[in-house]
């Protein structure tokens, strides 16, 4: 038996959680100390009505750092290894954010809302209060703080349809990552075509939450034909899209060479980054990678191993209906994983082998086709 979650005044709940346990929700979890939806119907199924459809996802616990004032682009260059030099107002980054040491502190995206105000939208750690004691500590002129701020994501393939019949046609002209004001009952709302999923969609940041109920009860009243349905970031869509989990798959203790963030690190710019020197000397040991077992099951044990000897570490897993197979991210040690592709993993059935790939997958490559659900 799962144990109940107790809500109190200390699991915020938002201005849509009356329309989100209207919907029927049956999981909640804790995410910045916020109320978040992990399941409507079952987690399959509300995997294959994301793939196919569109829904609604109240992820108020997004919370915004807004860091506002003349030093507002040094505070978060400090905070990321990644180069925001050259960042243009009205366009979105994904930031790892890290320590002295490299460790990932956060992974938010952030926002340029103008040349001295920026939003970082957060992943599950407390940001504001890091941010606030470097402006403090580097003696910043810049203003820290939570604004009040509730984004609404509007994901799945026919997520542009649904927002261009609330918001208006000019919505489409959105661009991934970009962000733009559209007004909703005469208040202008920053709409950004983003969210944690690969099924495409936007984000709303609802600034105004006696527009809340009204926007949510808009979005299904004119998504009817379009099957929209309730939703929240599915465990499925997510390992399948190789999409990383603060806190399950990274954290303090590992870095964005570590994970296959390369990218997100700007080791040759001339940058004020926290975090730069070590990433710069560092020789990651450890890697991220997928893991694909070529049968449903249920793995009983987190590590994997090559001859008896541990070569790594699952940190996220989910069985792919529409590939049919369990996949999975795994930590591997990487002197001790050697050439090995081929790893022993330990479930209900067997002992049953595993091949390791690259992140994110690439499921051609892996011979997989997609099956349809069954109906």
């Amino acid at each position: 038996m799962i144990p109940e979650l107790s809500v109190s005044r200390r699991t915020r709940s938002t201005p849509f959680t009356s329309r989100v346990e209207a919907a029927g929700v049956k999981g909640y979890t804790v995410y910045n100390h916020t109320l978040l939806a992990t399941k409507f119907r079952s987690i399959e199924e509300d995997y294959w009505h994301l793939c196919e459809n569109v829904q609604v996802w109240d992820v108020s616990c997004e919370k915004q750092v807004a860091i506002s004032g003349p030093d507002a682009y040094r505070l978060i260059q400090l905070m990321t290894p990644r180069d925001l030099s050259k960042a243009r107002i009205g366009r979105c980054f994904y930031v790892p954010l890290c320590n002295p040491q490299g460790g990932i502190v956060n992974d938010p995206i952030a926002i340029k809302l103008t040349e001295n105000d920026w939003w970082l939208s957060i992943a599950d750690t407390d940001v504001m209060l890091w941010a606030q004691g470097l402006a403090t500590g580097f003696n910043l002129d810049v203003t820290v703080t939570e604004p009040d701020v509730w984004p609404l994501a509007v994901q799945g393939p026919k997520a542009e349809d649904l927002m261009a019949r609330v918001f208006g046609e000019s919505v489409r002209d959105i661009k991934f990552f970009n962000i733009k004001p559209m007004s909703y009952q005469g208040v202008d709302m920053q709409v950004a075509r983003s969210g944690w999923s690969k099924q495409g969609g936007f984000e709303i940041y609802v600034n105004d939450a006696s527009l809340a109920g009204p926007l949510w009860d808009e979005l299904f009243a004119k998504g009817q034909d379009l099957n929209v349905g309730p939703g929240c970031p599915n465990l499925i869509e997510r390992v399948e899209s190789g999409l990383l989990s603060l806190g399950n798959d990274m954290g303090y203790d590992t870095t964005p060479l570590e994970c296959g963030l390369d990218q997100y690190v700007s080791l040759d710019a001339d940058i004020d980054s926290l975090s730069i020197s070590a990433l710069r000397q560092l020789v990651p040991q450890r890697q991220l990678m997928g893991l694909v077992i070529d049968q449903a099951c249920t793995i009983s044990e987190s590590n994997v191993y090559v001859d008896g000897q541990c070569v790594g570490e699952i940190t996220s897993q989910a069985y792919s209906p529409k590939y049919g197979v369990h996949l999975a991210f795994v930590l591997c040690s990487l002197p001790v994983l050697g050439a090995h592709l081929k790893v022993d993993v330990k479930t209900n059935l067997s002992v049953l082998k595993g091949q390791l790939t690259t992140l994110p997958f690439n499921f051609g490559a892996l011979g997989l086709t997609p099956k349809t659900p069954a109906k």
